[in-house]
């Protein structure tokens, strides 16, 4: 197991809409900051990306795709200055999952969906991701996607039996396989445990300890299982990830912990026996160290507040 694999366990979709929109020459679609996260592909034709997060407008051809972290907005248009509409109020007229919009020029054909993720579930990932990312898909991957999109189409428009699960269960497989590809594309300057996967030997380390947050490791075990020097695998974890070696397993072990106590009725000592905790309050002096509340009082705060989707300003352990 990796921390792709120990998130995606966890970070259910909670929910995810699905629009085709044909746009004409002239157009723009704006798209205002919501707590949701949005894959966006353009199949065909081209347009214009413009976010205040970006230099500059960004041109987008046929095959192009990005992903935008919740709390972003962004607008597509065909031509800078263009007139633009809100998508929302563009959707909520438009008849099934799909919309026109602009005039009788050129056609730009564009598919988005958006994802709602629990806040906690969703923190590891959304904090290390840009706010807004192209991806660059090969041939393949772009294919692969675009087929998954028309399979989410399909059954949207067919409004079979049990319809609503099927596109429930694509479209974690369209998310995943635009995380795979974000993931693979983030570049060498990115601190975090995705830049750790691309070391081949610190990827090893990783996965046994993720396969096994609950063992007590040691710095010198991890190294081991890197085939390096402790000292070597120490500076090289600490390079790549931005923390040490029981820094990180003791963020990921508070990240699982938060997950069980939001998840589940497990008691403070159960939690701690499954996170690699002697007793429950050896789990609360860690838990408070690092979130300045104790695990009940953490439960309580989050039994009260309402679940909102993956947020900007979350951060990562």
């Amino acid at each position: 197991m990796d921390p792709i694999d120990d998130l995606l366990a966890t970070m259910k979709i909670e929910d995810a809409r699905y629009v085709r929109v044909d746009a004409r020459a002239p157009w723009g679609i704006s798209f205002p900051p919501r707590g949701l996260a949005r894959l966006v592909l353009i199949s065909s034709g081209s347009c214009w990306l413009v976010a205040d997060t970006l230099a500059g407008p960004q041109r987008l051809e046929a095959n192009d795709c990005f992903l935008v972290r919740a709390g972003v907005s962004f607008t597509l248009q065909d031509a800078t200055g263009s007139e633009v509409v809100d998508c929302d109020g563009l959707v909520s007229q438009a008849p099934g999952n799909s919309a026109r919009v602009g005039g009788d020029g050129e056609l730009t054909r564009i598919v988005s969906s958006r994802f709602a993720f629990d806040a906690v579930a969703a923190e590891p990932l959304f904090a290390l991701l840009p706010p807004l990312f192209r991806l660059n898909l090969d041939h393949t991957s772009s294919h692969l996607l675009r087929t998954t999109f028309d399979l989410i189409a399909r059954e949207s428009a067919a409004g079979g039996l049990g319809g609503g699960f099927i596109m429930s269960r694509l479209s974690d497989v369209l998310f995943v396989q635009a995380l795979r590809s974000c993931c693979a594309d983030v570049g060498g300057g990115t601190v975090g445990w995705i830049a750790a996967l691309r070391d081949p030997r610190l990827a090893v380390a990783m996965r046994e300890l993720h396969a096994d947050l609950a063992h007590p490791w040691t710095v010198d075990e991890l190294a081991r299982k890197a085939g390096m020097s402790r000292s070597a695998f120490a500076a090289s974890f600490k390079e790549k990830t931005g923390d040490t070696p029981l820094g990180y397993l003791t963020s990921w072990r508070m990240y699982r912990v938060k997950v069980l106590l939001r998840e589940t009725p497990l008691s403070v000592q159960e939690i701690a026996v499954r996170v690699g905790y002697d007793t429950g309050s050896a789990l609360s002096r860690a838990f408070s160290a690092r979130e300045g509340v104790t695990p009940g009082g953490w439960r309580k705060r989050m039994d009260t507040a309402p679940r909102q989707g993956a947020m900007a300003d979350a951060t990562a352990p």
